[in-house]
């Protein structure tokens, strides 16, 4: 599109609040922002003013925009969000670790509550956590379990009572199924889990060394044993707890490091007074304002985290805009400061300084990193003469033994990093016998016949697609590039024996030097299709018994089939084994090994 037409299209922006979508010559989201006047923010990337560099190089990237107009900011800052996570757009910073941490849940909505772990946040329970930093959940539910007796299964309580299970004979549960407990009694314990679950380890700690100490009195030394480890579990818990810390302080506290290219974020979460954890993310800059770049990090984590009653932090942000939006997530206000003594700002201190350290120690990583990511994608697409960035790049391998099971891989990098979500497998239908070539063109076909359709939206065109093989296996795929009339997309192949990479641009194979970055990721996109290959493969492969094979040959009946397995073990040793191994199997011969063989090389 050209720079007229954008100009038009500039003109034409509300005065409203909503979400920008910046896109490539091929249609690519490059980057999305939110703006508070729409008309404001998206015309400021064409003034020819002094940019930042990664901004410069996007909107040098810029061929059309979108938008969308919300009612208010806060809803734009919510769709920004969900854009990023759709688009995953180059120049965006993107929070890329979207583990979550498990918590505990009490079921407080059932009559009879049960406890659980849990890593998805509803609003229809009490929820005890993130634990992070090596805690395990499992066991601090399971003393939940034998000190207040609280149960941990889903099973129905009913106004039959049902038969009580193992758990209640073992004193880990009250048994409400079998109405063995009031639900007053039972509420009791749950307010003492509650109070647990809280940061009050005393009650637990002391029942838990008194049956330590009956079970050693007893001889049940195993029993004692397990105790004393859930007795110095939660004293590791307890020296988590900020003495001059307020119980009823939840916080996350982050601090933000900065280098110009590269950003550190660090993060700690207390919760009742309590040290849960401590996380660092590695972020490269985006094309936004910092403040913005931070806002929309924020929001990209709290949309699967829990928003704590308070944030700390020493970075600057649209403080209103981000309380309206944890508002409409929590139904409760949220309180951001920026301590200037105290404890909080002891902890602020010690998450800038963890974030200091890693950006200083790990900024060569990250340089590394995207070397061999981004980088390599780069100059990949200058080494091969690429007619754009490949961005998305598709790897393809088929895998089959003798022509069975025949299997089809696609796997995906996005700008350089495998991105598993994408990955697709195929089971080819319409070739006979093992021709690679055929099913290779299969596997294209059924892919790219996803372009232009409603599919696309899960199958993304990709600007690179390499297939693992030689000269032969990239004609065998041109000629359905050909007869669908693809456009828009590079094709290469990489032969593996001398890690050639054919093109289409000529007869002569490139050579790329084995330690650039640019064949390593090929290499890299390479094995990975293999072994997804290989993978499926192999689980279709493990359905197929021996029996199931062999009964189609006449003259294999149940004692042949067994004496097969006694020598071989396993089908795959079948099929590859020569006429003569075959005939010294107990019963065989050798009239019956031709069979068998040639049965094999039929299929």
């Amino acid at each position: 599109m050209g720079n007229s037409v954008i100009a038009e299209k500039l003109k034409l922006l509300p005065s409203s609040p909503g979400v920008y979508i910046m896109l490539d010559a091929e249609g690519t989201v490059i980057y999305v922002g939110k703006a508070r006047v729409l008309k404001n923010r998206v015309r400021q990337y064409f003034q020819h003013t002094q940019k930042p560099v990664k901004v410069q190089a996007m909107v040098d990237c810029i061929s059309d925009f979108q938008y969308v107009v919300t009612p208010t900011e806060v809803d734009a800052l919510a769709l920004e969000n969900t854009y990023i996570k759709k688009y995953k757009p180059k120049y965006n910073i993107l929070l890329k670790d979207d583990k979550t941490y498990p918590y505990i849940k009490v079921h407080t909505r059932e009559e009879f509550p049960r406890i659980s772990v849990t890593r998805r946040l509803k609003k229809d329970g009490r929820y005890f956590g993130p634990f992070m930093g090596g805690v395990n959940c499992k066991e601090i539910v399971d003393v939940a379990a034998k000190v207040y007796h609280i149960r941990t299964c889903g099973v129905a309580v009913t106004a039959k009572p049902k038969k009580p299970c193992l758990n209640y004979h073992l004193g880990r549960c009250l048994a409400p199924c079998a109405h063995m407990i009031t639900k007053e009694e039972y509420a009791k314990n749950v307010e003492r889990v509650v109070s647990f679950l809280s940061g009050n380890y005393e009650e637990a700690e002391r029942i838990l060394k008194e049956k330590m100490a009956r079970f050693a009195e007893e001889e049940q030394f195993e029993l004692a044993l397990d105790y004393r480890n859930k007795i110095e579990m939660l004293s590791k818990l307890k020296l988590r707890r900020i003495t001059s810390m307020p119980k009823d302080v939840d916080a996350d506290i982050w601090a933000v490091a900065s280098n110009g290219l590269y950003t550190a974020v660090s993060m700690l979460v207390t919760r009742n007074g309590i040290m849960r954890g401590s996380r660092i993310f590695a972020l490269e800059n985006g094309a936004g304002d910092a403040d913005e770049g931070f806002l929309s990090f924020l929001t990209q984590y709290y949309q699967s985290a829990e928003i704590p009653h308070e944030i700390i932090l020493n970075e600057e942000l649209d403080d209103e805009l981000f309380r309206v939006y944890a508002f409409r997530k929590t139904g409760r206000s949220l309180i951001l400061t920026r301590p200037k003594f105290g404890v909080k700002r002891e902890l602020l201190d010690m998450a800038a300084g963890n974030a200091t350290e890693y950006l200083e120690k790990s900024i060569s990583a990250i340089q590394h990193k995207n070397d061999m990511t981004a980088g390599a994608c780069a100059r990949l697409q200058k080494l091969l003469g690429l007619t754009r960035y490949p961005r998305r790049m598709e790897c393809y391998d088929i895998s089959n033994i003798s022509g069975v099971d025949k299997v089809g891989s696609m796997v995906v990098f996005t700008d350089g990093e495998a991105d598993k979500t994408q990955y697709r497998r195929f089971r080819i239908k319409t070739v006979e016998g093992a021709n690679d070539f055929a099913s290779l063109q299969e596997v294209l076909t059924r892919r790219l016949s996803k372009l232009g359709t409603a599919d696309e939206g899960k199958f993304e065109k990709p600007q690179l697609i390499v297939i693992d093989g030689g000269k032969g296996q990239l004609t065998a795929v041109k000629a359905i590039f050909d007869g669908m009339n693809v456009e828009g997309i590079d094709l290469i192949a990489l032969a593996k024996q001398e890690e050639e990479i054919y093109t289409l641009s000529g007869e002569d194979p490139i050579k790329i030097d084995r330690r650039d970055f640019a064949l390593k990721m090929l290499q890299r996109i390479r094995d990975e299709a293999h072994r997804f290959a290989i993978t499926y493969f192999r689980s279709l492969h493990g359905k197929r018994n021996l029996a199931s094979v062999l009964e189609e040959i006449d003259g294999i009946g149940a004692k042949k089939r067994a004496a097969l397995m006694k020598k071989f073990g396993s089908i795959d040793a079948v099929m590859r084994a020569d006429t003569d191994d075959l005939a010294k199997a107990e019963g065989i011969g050798k009239e019956l090994a031709e069979k068998i063989k040639k049965h094999f090389e039929e299929l």
